[in-house]
Order: C-alpha cells, then structure tokens, then sequence
C-alpha cells in the first residue's frame, strides 16, 4: 500500500530511575491512531502511566476520518480510538476490515454551531445547513437537526438516516454535505452547520456554551454513537493491549473529560 501521510507524535515515555523499572530496550511498543488533536490531552497521560509498567504508547495523530482503520487493519498502528460504533460499523462491512471493537471510551455532543445567528428558529427558508458527509455522523448530524425541529426523518431509518430519508424539509432547507474536518472553516458562508466534538473544540468552539442547538442522547437508540478502542480481531484479546484499555477507562482520563473537553465527553465505561 502506498505509504500513507500521517501527522505523527511519538511521545517519550516516562521511565523512572528507581530499580526495576524498564529500560528503553525493554519496553514494549504500542502505536495508537486518532483523529483530532485535542486527543493528545486524552493520551498524554495514559502515555505516562503507561510507561511506568514499561510500556512505550506512539501516538498517531491522522487528518481525518478515512484513515485510520486501514491503518490499524494494515499493521500500520496497533489500536485506534476516533469512532463510534456506527462509524466503525460501516466501515468493517463495507471495506471489508478485519477489525473488533475492544472498549468502549465515550460519548461526545454534535451540536449545531453558527457565526450568524443566535438561535435555531432564526434559521431561515433555502438557509444552507453543513453537516459531515460520511454515512454515519451524517446520519447523526439530520438527527440532530430533527430534534432541532428543523426536518424530519423518516423512522425506519434509525439513527443513521440519509439525505434521501429527509421526509419533512418545511424551509427547503440546502443541505451541505462535506468532509467533517473542514466544516467548521465554512461557518460564515452558511447558517449553521452540525460540528463534530472533537473538531469543534480543535477550532477553539466550546461544546458547553458556543451552540445553538446541544446534542442529547437520548434522541438515538442503542450504543450506535459511543466511541471505542479498536483492534485487529487476531489481537482482540491481547494482554498488552487490555493494559491500555485499563489505563484509558481510569479516573485521570475522566478528570481530563471533566477538565479539558468542557464535560462535553461522558464516560461510556460506566
């Protein structure tokens, strides 16, 4: 495969200078792929945990969503941790990845954001509407929208509905469908625009307080946006991978939810 480009970060681990504790050419080496870089604030310190039990955590930062599981599923990385399980879910069947899902991590708001307007109700007759254009986080984006009393859906849809599945569009409404990773750059040229949370806070938006419209669980069914760790299914129950997993579903990952993602991911271990 052609080698794909990445944004890479690999993080010195942690190593105390007490006996017993590894050295450089005893750590075991484990390649985590994500996409957004407000996950750093996530990983940075399960990378120190880590390194302390003598593993070495290479973080992988991707651009955007298209890559990371044909990484993992090319022995590219060894873990990733970007999606849900809709997300994830389509991919396997569709590209024929030989994937499993192996923890779950949290959940984040998709709120409806805009630069020129207050309010969803000043939403207006042809108004363009941005959503993410892939099939999972667009179906979620016209789910919010619905519950922003803007469209409808049609039922059977589920949680993951399709343009082609809007039933009521009583502002005829111009739904804009496009790479979830540069939504945000086309806020001033549209009314409002449904952001994912880990792009909303890397453009400096604050998930708490910045939207029109919040996101709410409660309106999807099943654990379909819950997002997750993912393995190679050969690795699935591989021990050095349930200590990441361990690391990750801790109290020092929930305080940086808490802290530094503006309570806009909720723990899904719990």
């Amino acid at each position: 495969m052609k080698k794909i480009l990445l944004s890479i970060l690999i993080l010195s681990s942690l190593i105390l200078s007490c006996g017993g504790n590894a050295k450089n050419n005893d750590m075991q080496v484990v390649k985590v792929g994500f996409a957004g870089e407000s996950d750093y604030q996530i990983w940075n310190p399960i990378v120190e945990k880590l390194a302390e039990e003598g593993i070495k955590v290479e973080l992988v930062s991707f651009s955007d969503y298209t890559i990371p599981n044909q990484a993992l599923n090319d022995g590219e990385i060894d873990l990733n941790a970007f999606q849900h399980y809709a997300y994830f879910n389509d991919e396997v069947s569709n590209k024929g990845y030989d994937l499993t899902a192996i923890a779950d991590t949290y959940i984040s708001a998709m709120n409806i954001y805009s630069t020129n307007i207050t309010d969803v109700s000043q939403v207006k007759n042809g108004d363009k509407v941005a959503i993410p254009n892939d099939p999972s986080n667009g179906g979620r984006a016209l789910k919010v929208l619905q519950a922003a009393g803007l469209i409808k859906v049609r039922p059977e849809a589920g949680d993951t509905p399709s343009v082609s599945d809007i039933i009521e569009n009583p502002l005829n409404l111009n739904i804009v469908e496009m790479d979830a990773g540069a939504i945000y750059g086309v806020l001033p040229d549209v009314a409002c625009a449904v952001i994912n949370g880990n792009y909303a806070i890397d453009f400096g938006l604050n998930p708490g307080s910045d939207y029109i419209f919040k996101d709410d669980p409660s309106i999807y069914s099943g654990k379909s946006f819950v997002n997750l760790i993912a393995a190679r299914t050969k690795d699935k129950d591989n021990e050095l991978y349930k200590k990441v997993v361990a690391a990750y579903q801790s109290d020092i990952v929930e305080k940086v939810y808490n802290e530094n993602f503006l309570g806009s991911y909720l723990p899904a271990w719990k």
